[in-house]
Formats: C-alpha cells, structure tokens, sequence
C-alpha cells in the first residue's frame, strides 16, 4: 500500500520534476493570481518560521527566493526594493548598530 502526502503549499518550479525522479507520483495544479499572492505570503512565513528555529543561512536563501517572487508580482523590480531600502535606511538608518529601544518618555516625565 503506498503512502499519501497531502500539502497544498506551494513549491519550487522544479520540485514536481524532482518528485518524479524519486519515482513518486505528484499532483499539481497551477494558481491563479490570488491563490499565488496568498500561498507566497504563507511561505513568507514558513520560511521566517524555519530561519528562525535553525539559523541555517539557506533559510535565508529561501527568504530571498519567496521576497523575489512577490516582488514580480506586485510588478515591483528588485532594483525598486533595494532603492526603497537605501531611502528607509538613508531616513532612518539601518541595524548595523545593534540598537535596542527600552522606552519613551514625554519630555518633562
């Protein structure tokens, strides 16, 4: 009797491809533009939430894959994001200084 996975999670391109190769049989279908936008912001996710418990820089890797995508899909170009960031830490600056906030009080308090 074999085995049954279900995931409904979006994949790689090539991970259908690589299933086969295994000798294991996927079933696949190609979303539409809000099913993809949904199921790229829960990978978002997943991929934070993996980074986070393992510290594996190739979580990061997959960070950036996922950030590339939704990207293309707000018809943004990466160039555009990076030039938004240099504005945002030109403004505001970035984390290189390892600043924590512990509080804010009104002048006078």
């Amino acid at each position: 009797m074999s085995e049954i996975k279900i995931y409904h999670k979006l994949v790689r391109d090539r991970i259908p491809e690589i299933i086969l190769q295994a000798g294991k049989q996927p079933e696949t279908r190609v979303l539409n533009d809000e099913e993809y936008s949904k199921l790229l912001r829960e990978k978002l996710t997943e991929e934070v939430q993996e980074y986070l418990t393992s510290g594996d820089i190739e979580e990061l890797a997959d960070i950036l894959e996922v950030m590339l995508s939704l990207s293309k899909l707000h018809g943004v170009s990466w160039g555009e994001i990076e030039t938004i960031a240099e504005r945002k830490r030109a403004e505001r600056g970035g984390f290189n200084e390892k600043i924590m906030l512990i509080r804010v009080r009104e002048k006078g308090v």
